[in-house]
């Protein structure tokens, strides 16, 4: 029996627990439990099956840059959830598919690293101009662009420090929560068209100290946003 099958099978079993019959009562609730025991379940793997898959989602720019792409995947398997982009004549959303709170979790970080990694990355701009001169136009953007792609990546190392150290969900409910955003995807969404991005040339002293700085950010925001996101300049 696999283990979603055992699942559906407890879940009947203890709503006939509750049965008027106790003796019916009785044999159900052991049951239950017996399976619960030799399956090495918990109720909380119950009750994540009970809530179900769901998605938060912020909108940006139509055109979504190769570090923020990168910083949307990272923050997604960060909290266990599945990214997708969707883009319309106006603008792009990024969406996270996940299980309970995980999704308003994962957008609520990914806005504030967002935040952070452009202030960060407008320190290093300003600090590079005033030891090398004021920067053309296009030299501004690859320092800029180079400086928040090793942000990303930073991020990305420190998140998955973080996860395997206190992971967001437990071995058990792993494959409760896989299965619940597939199956979401699959009634939701359907085929998903993947995308390749083009390769990015980038300056390594920019991209190197972006790294270090992203790896040291606090990576969870002391406090939710209040407001719903503007479209985020990029």
């Amino acid at each position: 029996m696999t283990r979603e099958r055992v699942i559906e099978k407890v879940r009947k079993l203890l709503a006939l627990s509750n049965s008027s019959n106790q003796h019916e009562a009785a044999l159900a609730a052991a049951h239950a439990q017996r399976l619960l025991a030799e399956h090495n379940l918990a109720m909380s793997e119950l009750e994540v099956r009970e809530e179900g898959a769901g998605e938060v989602a912020i909108e940006v720019a139509k055109t979504v840059p190769k570090w923020l792409s990168a910083l949307f995947a990272t923050v997604a398997n960060g909290f266990d959830c599945f990214p997708i982009v969707t883009t319309t004549a106006r603008c792009s959303r990024l969406r996270f598919i996940g299980v309970g709170e995980d999704p308003a979790v994962a957008c609520c970080t990914l806005q504030y690293l967002m935040q952070e990694l452009r202030r960060l990355a407008s320190a290093y701009l300003r600090a590079s101009e005033e030891t090398q001169g004021r920067l053309s136009a296009a030299d501004r953007q690859r320092v800029r662009s180079s400086y928040l792609l090793g942000g990303a990546q930073g991020v990305r190392q420190a998140l998955a420090a973080q996860k395997a150290q206190t992971p967001t969900t437990s071995t058990a409910l792993v494959p409760v929560k896989d299965a619940l955003i597939k199956q979401y995807r699959e009634q939701q969404i359907g085929a998903i068209r993947v995308q390749r991005s083009r390769r990015s040339t980038v300056l390594s002293a920019a991209f190197q100290q972006g790294r270090s700085d992203g790896a040291a950010l606090q990576l969870r925001p002391e406090t939710a946003p209040e407001s719903e996101p503007l479209l985020p300049g990029l």
